[in-house]
């Protein structure tokens, strides 16, 4: 566990900043937009949590919110050096706990029947927010894979992670008894 003596340490004034393995990158590198993405995420659903969502969805997220921080240590440490620098890691049952969370949540909603425009109740609302910042995050991950290798669960939890946000929304809706606003393809 780290221990943070100091916040800030000056050594960002030249615009690099340090990966898990302590080299120095460029702050704007795919690599850092990445993982620095998952962190605004991550903020985004803290905000979500504190306009005081259903129970059920704060123990969830409260979950999610440690595992982003997981991915965030995935992504910091370059695969090459994973052997050597042992972090937490986004695995195989992460991204099971999410399909798992969804199913729950799912059989409580009403089927689909028209696209859902973000929005509803205050929670709900900032939980769509959280879901596009959850796709930017997927997109600058796929991106950064196509230069570096990433972990190999990294991209399919940011999938789920989405998916699993948009269910938490209806639920959120669902629960406060606001129904989901939809598209009107016709207006």
């Amino acid at each position: 566990m780290p221990r943070i003596t100091k916040v800030y340490t000056r050594t960002g004034d030249d615009g690099t900043t340090g990966l898990g393995t302590r080299r120095r990158v460029p702050k704007d590198s795919p690599r850092i937009e990445a993982y620095g993405t998952v962190d605004e995420l991550n903020s985004h659903i803290g905000a979500a949590v504190a306009t005081g969502l259903d129970p059920i969805l704060q123990g969830e997220l409260a979950r999610i919110q440690n595992d982003l921080f997981h991915l965030g240590s995935d992504l910091c440490i370059p695969e090459e050096d994973k052997a050597r620098f042992k972090v937490p890691q986004i695995e195989q049952r992460h991204v099971d706990a999410l399909e798992q969370s969804m199913d729950r949540l799912s059989a409580e909603l009403s089927p689909l029947e028209n696209f859902v425009l973000p929005g509803g109740s205050p929670g709900a609302a900032h939980l769509h927010v959280a879901r596009t910042v959850c796709r930017r995050a997927e997109r600058l991950v796929i991106a950064l894979s196509r230069k570096e290798a990433v972990g190999p669960f990294a991209i399919k939890y940011l999938n789920r992670l989405s998916d699993a946000l948009f269910v938490m929304a209806r639920y959120e809706n669902t629960r406060r008894g606001t129904p989901d606003v939809t598209w009107d393809s016709r207006a």
